[in-house]
């Protein structure tokens, strides 16, 4: 059932490319052809769980596939697959544009967690929701496939006070304690702050993790000190690479990054077709 729920997706997604028809490659239908995708780059692939079940589905044969997961490097072959040669071009984009953006999503999230875990190892590297609208369900898979947390996935999944909700209610505590109040017991209340002094307040009050948003490492490492073991810390705010080792030493729990889907260089990768 799920698996025919992707390829729904994917099915809508190759519409956007090929409504009413490809009018180029309409001429090579009939003709019986190879397609081998290959990496231009080194990293890890990601997306073949859906596109390999899309490809049988579109009636191709997968002669061969890497699995998501997986480090690449140059020149390696990532899928190879025979079909009707129309068919073939008319799926190629959307083919390589899936796996290229996702496994550039996978392997920026294992760097940030090879970077983190060397100096914390028991940190978190965690998505946020600053992905793409529709594709939301696969960029937070390929978190997972590097390593990730893919944090929520929707507004649903978990209570998230944020700077607004506190501006507009007017009373940290007093939110935090109706919200406790109205909410499933099942869903966990995680408050953003920006000051040791709110940290302690939202600790207090009953908050299950506390969002330290964009603070700096040397802020952050007093209230580690405080509350570490007590409640969740996560902290968040333009943590790329280049400064995630200094926040990862600062002993939180999760450090959520927009850096790993909005900013992720999308693998290279090429099809090369042959008639057979």
């Amino acid at each position: 059932m799920i698996e025919e729920l992707y390829i729904t997706r994917l099915l809508n997604y190759l519409e956007e490319d090929a409504y009413p028809e490809d009018i180029t490659s309409r001429f090579l239908e009939g003709i019986r052809a190879r397609g081998v995708v290959r990496s231009r780059d080194e990293g890890i692939i990601a997306g073949l769980r859906f596109i390999v079940p899309f490809l049988k589905y579109l009636g191709f044969e997968v002669i061969t596939h890497k699995y998501d997961g997986e480090a690449i490097r140059k020149g390696d072959v990532i899928i190879e697959i025979i079909g009707d040669a129309g068919r073939l071009l008319t799926v190629e984009r959307l083919t390589l544009n899936l796996l290229s953006r996702l496994s550039g999503i996978a392997t920026a999230t294992n760097t940030m967690v090879r970077l983190a875990r060397s100096v914390n190892p028991t940190v978190r590297i965690a998505g946020t929701r600053k992905t793409t609208p529709g594709f939301r369900v696969f960029e937070k898979y390929a978190i997972e496939i590097g390593g990730g947390d893919p944090h929520r996935f929707n507004l649903a999944d978990a209570v998230l006070i944020k700077d607004n909700h506190i501006a507009v209610y007017g009373d940290l505590e007093g939110l935090i304690k109706l919200i406790k109040e109205r909410t499933s017991f099942t869903k966990k209340v995680e408050v953003e702050v920006s000051t040791y002094e709110d940290a302690i307040r939202a600790y207090r009050a009953g908050a299950d993790a506390i969002l330290l948003d964009n603070m700096k490492p040397s802020d952050i490492v007093p209230i580690v000190r405080e509350l570490k073991g007590k409640v969740i810390l996560e902290a968040s705010g333009g943590i790329t690479p280049d400064n995630v080792v200094e926040y990862a030493r600062t002993g939180v729990d999760i450090i959520s990054s927009g850096y790993i889907t909005h900013s992720a260089k999308s693998l290279d990768l090429t099809m090369d077709a042959e008639r057979v």
